[in-house]
């Protein structure tokens, strides 16, 4: 162990002193997003495992519109092709990758698996008609394919997921040994509930992936090559660029735009990090704060309507309301999620006195009009799954067509822009069209690529819902939380809160949720949380996971791009984000700020804006600026009085929760002036050394 940890020691050292700029982003990806970690393929074997990737995604594609096959088989044979292309696309370690090299034991894992998969989906009616009376040779598949999937997921998710799922089936074999069953028959019975059945690894998790998450993720990777997330970045540094501190807004603003297509927390940091966190340095922020600025909100761009990572449509679905309530009822949280990071953004430029970009450097209003077209593949996804027009598989791709269309438009556009003197446009348009037409392969292979983790772990998460369900652990984990809680709903909420965390590490976006929804939501509803606030809140802390420190690798990704200290980053990481800390607690309490309470919108404008003033006074205290610097106990007392201030009503008749609201108010209130007062009568009244912390920064500016 002591020998891995230099290795990893001097891989951070040697990240440490690479010249400003010329951090390499994919050695990041491999290190801290396993889906990344990738073979190296190069020539002819590239083409091959290319064009495997390329079927896969295509037969996804026409399956799911066109298919009406037996769930169980179509379902097999999706996890079949899964095996494959995780096998040659992942090594058995992260470093010492050779170039078109794959060893004979992972041909062997790879083959194995997909033979036991396949066998399942070729003989599936017969295998369902045994029901628990399964041979010696379906025991043994089963047991393989298990087996393959589960190092196929150490390899691309994680090992948190694993250790929960091998303890929840060691408890599913001591269950049936404890109801009179033999050795042969207690593994029989497990094999045969978990891998031959919807109960299990083909339950509703990789149902949904197979049916939604695969097109979305297609159609994610088709906008990220169309240029949107250049559209979106530079769209930020127009509205927030020249504002103080601009650099980190942008870096806010961008990276939430593009963290709700991309799905990955740890993926967004790095792509538009490697863009806004040399930046932020530039302008004056430290290493550490830049990276927790940009994990921060590529997070929180995880949470953000409408797309929200693809979680937007299976929520809809797991819950059973239409798309559209989904994306309404997470404006407000997401509203005061990147509140709070922006005023603690804003709070730490002011406190370091840094200026924003100057204007003449910032895109032009002409030219995001002129390339305001890129979106319309997101915007028409929105509208087709909102009205109902189509199916969201038929939706997903419809769009997934509008995507190659517009990027070809595009590659016409820039070809034409930049043009060689004497060129035609009928060269432009062929050049165009062949550009098109390998950005669309390219897609389609980096979106089967990246539906491997996914699907994986929903594969995972049907055999976590499967070991629950069929031992009745369900109920017992249920009644030991209620327990635990007994009269103090507060207690349960923290303690689904550390599960979420812990479940969530390291896990892509939409598998998250559906193993949020399948293990800890219903233990939420059992507490009496109504169930669209107990999938919201479990959703928020999953996707928490990727900042919350001990394991929190949005934020170790952002310190390897800021060359800063990773545990400090992770903590600035969590402060910037401490909104999504605080809200769902809100409204597991009051379902008011998720539009879910019979509430007034009149109160429901009262609550938000109670919340940002509360945020406010919260990021302050954590900061320790506000309009001046604050000591401790001032910071302390924001930091508390601002929570109060962000306590909903739903009437003047909560006269407790009216006064902590007005006790908090007027607490903030009184901090601000007096800030305001004391820090204009230093600007008056001393010299730069003494009175004005800012100073010597503008003037070193």
């Amino acid at each position: 162990m002591a020998l891995f940890k230099k290795k990893e020691e001097a891989k951070d050292q040697v990240l440490a002193q690479a010249p400003e700029g010329e951090v390499d982003a994919d050695e990041i990806m491999r290190k801290y997003d396993k889906e990344s970690n990738t073979r190296i393929w190069e020539g002819i074997p590239k083409v091959v495992v290319t064009s495997i990737m390329i079927f896969f995604s295509v037969y996804c594609l026409a399956m799911t519109l066109l298919s009406t096959e037996q769930a169980e088989a179509r379902l097999a044979r999706f996890l079949a092709f899964v095996i494959v292309i995780g096998y040659l696309m992942y090594p058995i370690k992260k470093t010492g990758h050779k170039v078109n090299h794959i060893p004979v034991y992972d041909l062997i894992i790879m083959v194995a698996g997909f033979g036991s998969f396949m066998y399942f989906a070729l003989n599936c009616t017969d295998i369902l008609l045994m029901g628990s009376r399964i041979g010696t040779l379906e025991v043994i598949l089963g047991i393989i394919g298990i087996a393959s999937l589960f190092e196929l997921c150490r390899r691309c998710v994680g090992i948190p997921i694993l250790c929960v799922v091998g303890v929840l089936m060691i408890y599913a074999l001591y269950y049936q040994f404890s109801h009179g069953a033999d050795l042969m028959k207690g593994i029989s019975n497990v094999v045969q509930k978990l891998f031959y059945t919807t109960r299990g690894v083909i339950g509703t998790p990789t149902n949904v992936c197979y049916t939604y998450i695969v097109l979305f993720i297609i159609f994610g990777a088709f906008l990220e090559r169309t240029g949107i997330a250049n559209f979106f970045i530079s769209f930020a540094n127009r509205i927030a660029g020249w504002s103080s501190g601009g650099a980190a807004k942008v870096a806010v603003i961008s990276s939430a735009l593009c963290g709700m297509v991309s799905g990955s927390s740890v993926g967004n940091t790095v792509t538009t990090g490697s863009v806004t966190i040399p930046m932020m340095k530039k302008t004056g922020y430290k290493p550490e704060f830049a990276g927790a600025v940009e994990s921060a909100s590529s997070t929180g761009g995880q949470i953000m309507p409408p797309i929200m990572g693809a979680a937007a449509f299976l929520m809809a679905e797991y819950m059973g309301i239409p798309y559209i309530q989904v994306a309404a009822m997470a404006i407000i949280p997401a509203l005061l999620y990147f509140t709070g990071v922006f005023c603690a953004v804003h709070l730490e430029a002011k406190k370091l006195g840094l200026k924003g970009i100057p204007k003449e450097m910032l895109p032009k209003w002409s030219w995001l009009a002129k390339n305001c077209y890129l979106i319309i593949p997101l915007v028409l996804l929105v509208w087709l799954v909102s009205a109902g027009v189509f199916t969201m598989a038929m939706s997903a791709a419809i769009s997934i067509f509008a995507a190659f269309l517009i990027g070809f438009i595009h590659f016409v556009q820039t070809n034409w822009e930049n043009r060689a003197e004497g060129e035609t446009f009928a060269s432009v348009l062929t050049e165009s069209a062949r550009t098109a037409l390998w950005t669309a392969c390219d897609s389609f292979a980096a979106g089967a690529k990246n539906s491997i983790s996914v699907a994986v772990a929903c594969g995972m998460a049907g055999m976590i819902a499967g070991c629950i369900t069929v031992t009745g652990l369900a109920s017992t984990l249920i009644n030991v939380i209620v327990m635990a809680a007994g009269d103090f709903i507060i207690i349960g909420l923290v303690l689904t809160m550390l599960c979420c965390i812990v479940l969530g590490m390291g896990v892509p976006t939409t598998a998250n949720y559906c193993i949020m929804a399948a293990t800890c939501a219903p233990i939420l509803m059992q507490l009496g949380i109504p169930l669209v606030c107990a999938h919201f809140f479990v959703f928020y802390f999953g996707i928490l996971a990727d900042i919350t420190p001990p394991v929190a690798l949005a934020a170790y990704a952002g310190a390897a791009i800021a060359r800063a200290t990773p545990m400090k980053t992770a903590f600035n990481a969590s402060k910037l984000a401490i909104a999504a800390y605080i809200v769902p607690f809100i409204f597991a309490f009051c379902p008011a700020l998720i539009m879910q309470a019979d509430v007034s919108m009149v109160w429901v404008v009262v609550n938000t804006v109670l919340a940002m003033v509360g945020l406010f006074g919260v990021a302050g205290g954590l900061n320790g600026y506000m309009f001046g610097s604050l000591n401790p106990v001032f910071r302390t007392v924001l930091v508390v009085f601002g929570v109060c201030a962000m306590i909903p009503l739903t009437g003047f008749a909560d006269t407790t929760y009216l006064m902590l609201n007005v006790a908090g108010l007027a607490v903030l209130v009184v901090i601000c002036v007096f800030q305001i007062l004391r820090n204009k009568g230093k600007k008056n009244g001393s010299t730069p050394e003494d009175g004005n912390p800012t100073a010597p920064l503008e003037a070193a500016a």
